[in-house]
């Protein structure tokens, strides 16, 4: 979806874009990652990479003439973070960005987690991160850098149903994140009674509670067929915002490297 958005946004506005698939190159292993980089900033004026190493892109950055937009990596997933942002905002029109706001993240503590975390730095809300206590707990670093910065509440809880009251947005995501499929097995064990469902939606209090997903969603495990296709599901809207939020990266980033 990522691929979706980025290369319907790009020809929306007027460029071009060429899609390579891991096959094609070899990141890292067929070919350097270094030399990825300055051969294609020398062809493209921008560089989106979705990577399941986060230092991968990290030497993409180091190495590249151009800028190189993070679209996943094992590590975070900002371009989701800040599309989510912007439905949030369009949804629930806080007074300002997410101020009163409280979201519980319901899944995995993965790469998401850290966004969101990471976003508690910058913007005034709460987040609650419900993941099993048998599964591996929020990033360290990330959650004690969103402590320090002293703007947001943000918690770790292990019972996502004693998260759920007050929460504005209810955020599903699968129950083991892309590239740790060999661990699907334990998940599900960990994950068992975690589904989200109308009647755990409603454990918010809240009738005004929006329901989001960052996709692909894997119906009847991490939320049920009810839930996503129900009211409070904005699920489509996200996708689809997604896309609006990457063109705005996209001028942005192409914008300023012509100017310079």
């Amino acid at each position: 979806q990522s691929t979706w958005a980025f290369e319907t946004g790009m020809k929306r506005l007027g460029g071009h874009s060429m899609y390579f698939a891991p096959s094609d190159i070899g990141l890292g292993k067929r070919e350097e990652v270094r030399d990825v980089a300055r051969v294609l900033s020398r062809f493209y004026d921008v560089i989106v990479a979705r990577v399941h190493a986060h230092e991968h892109l990290q030497e993409l950055a180091c190495h590249s003439r151009v800028p190189v937009i993070n679209a996943l990596s094992n590590y975070n997933h900002p371009c989701q973070i800040m599309s989510d942002l912007l439905t949030i905002s369009e949804k629930l029109k806080p007074p300002s960005l997410l101020e009163g706001i409280k979201v519980v993240y319901v899944g995995d503590c993965n790469n998401m987690v850290t966004s969101w975390l990471h976003l508690a730095t910058r913007v005034k809300f709460h987040f609650v991160a419900a993941c099993p206590a048998s599964l591996d707990p929020p990033d360290r670093e990330a959650f004690a850098m969103a402590k320090r910065a002293g703007i947001s509440t943000v918690e770790h809880i292990t019972d996502f149903r004693k998260a759920l009251p007050g929460a504005d947005v209810v955020y599903s995501d699968v129950w083991t994140s892309m590239g740790f499929k060999d661990q699907v097995e334990a998940h599900n064990a960990a994950f068992e009674g975690w589904t989200i469902t109308p009647e755990v939606l409603a454990l918010t209090g809240k009738a005004s509670t929006i329901l989001m997903h960052c996709l692909p969603a894997e119906r009847g495990r991490e939320v049920s067929d009810a839930a996503i296709e129900g009211p409070q599901s904005v699920v489509w809207d996200q996708a689809e915002n997604r896309m609006h939020m990457q063109n705005a990266l996209l001028l942005h980033f192409v914008n300023h490297t012509r100017l310079a």
